[in-house]
């Protein structure tokens, strides 16, 4: 049988050879070339716009190099579209500012990428702690959220694999827009009294699969906003938090349904909800929430193991309609 040879080219190059392929790995960018310094204290924006901007006009598979050492960082985005692949390969650990006058919504947003991918085993550190006691939307709507950590709007055929989010300000991994991503083997924590620091939210996106996590937060392990479809959830170890919610639904009018979910095989432990779905009392929207497969789920003292919850009321003072 002869061997066979054939070349690929869809922005990234592929040799195909009985079978395997192996992407051609265009050029790697380091940041420190770029003037970052894993020092801790030194604000290190600006080198990684660069070394972005660099890699993101290169045609082919381009890497990102973050070796170790901690970098400090104010709000970044990461912006596409690219003329290939983009591979983040994060070693060191990375720092939010402090300096919350400094934030509109997000810590690192990564938009209109198609192809990413961020490994490597290292960590970003929101370092809430110095902002949570700032949090004040339990008890008044008019308020600002503090930043996210990890943003991903309008981002195509992605995997994120062996990272950690620690001690975020608000969300930890944020999710609107999206189609086609792959979250494995990813570890998030954050206290269990910690203010809205959701694991993993997912919202206005399609076919969206976590895997082999560990999450424990203050609030949602993984949560589900409206306008969802197709994900998938197994092998997620949760707790502390509020367990796995859709939801809440209905607070804005026009919000989509949430059509097709499929939980396996994940540990709650210590958690205040189990599996859980929760739409705002009168609603401004007319939505359904369908085709939902639970199974082997393993609870481990578990408040609310099961609840539908459809007069949510997220603040201390929810407005009557």
């Amino acid at each position: 049988m002869g061997l066979e040879l054939r070349i690929i080219v869809i922005g990234l190059l592929f040799f195909i050879i009985s079978g395997a392929s192996v992407a051609i790995t265009v050029g790697v960018y380091n940041v420190k070339d770029y003037g970052a310094a894993g020092d801790g204290q030194t604000d290190n924006t600006k080198a990684f716009v660069a070394a972005w901007s660099v890699a993101c006009a290169v045609q082919g598979k381009a890497t990102i190099v973050i070796p170790e050492g901690a970098y400090l960082l104010g709000p970044t985005i990461f912006k596409g579209p690219c003329n290939g692949i983009m591979v983040m390969q994060v070693i060191g650990q990375l720092l939010a500012s402090t300096h919350l006058e400094a934030y509109n919504q997000y810590w690192l947003h990564f938009q209109y990428i198609n192809g990413l991918v961020i490994s490597g085993g290292g960590r970003f550190n929101g370092q809430g702690a110095s902002a949570w006691p700032y949090n004040q939307c339990k008890k008044t709507q008019d308020c600002k959220p503090l930043p996210m950590n990890l943003v991903f709007s309008f981002v195509m055929n992605a995997a994120i694999k062996s990272i950690s989010s620690i001690d975020n300000m608000f969300f930890h991994i944020h999710i609107f827009g999206s189609r086609n991503i792959t979250f494995d083997s990813i570890k998030i924590s954050a206290p269990g009294d910690s203010p809205n620091t959701d694991g993993i939210h997912i919202a206005n996106s399609a076919n969206i699969q976590v895997s082999n996590s560990v999450i424990g937060t203050g609030d949602d392990c993984i949560s589900i906003g409206p306008g969802c479809t197709n994900l998938t959830i197994f092998r997620v170890l949760c707790g502390p938090g509020h367990g796995i919610s859709i939801g809440s639904l209905g607070k804005n009018a026009g919000e989509k349904d949430v059509i097709g979910l499929y939980v396996s095989k994940c540990n709650l432990t210590g958690t205040t909800n189990g599996l859980r779905i929760k739409t705002l009392q009168s609603s401004p929207s007319t939505l359904k929430a369908s085709h939902f497969r639970f199974e082997q789920i393993i609870m481990n003292n578990v408040y609310n193991p099961i609840i539908i919850d459809q007069n949510y009321c997220p603040s201390a003072n929810c407005p009557k309609r």
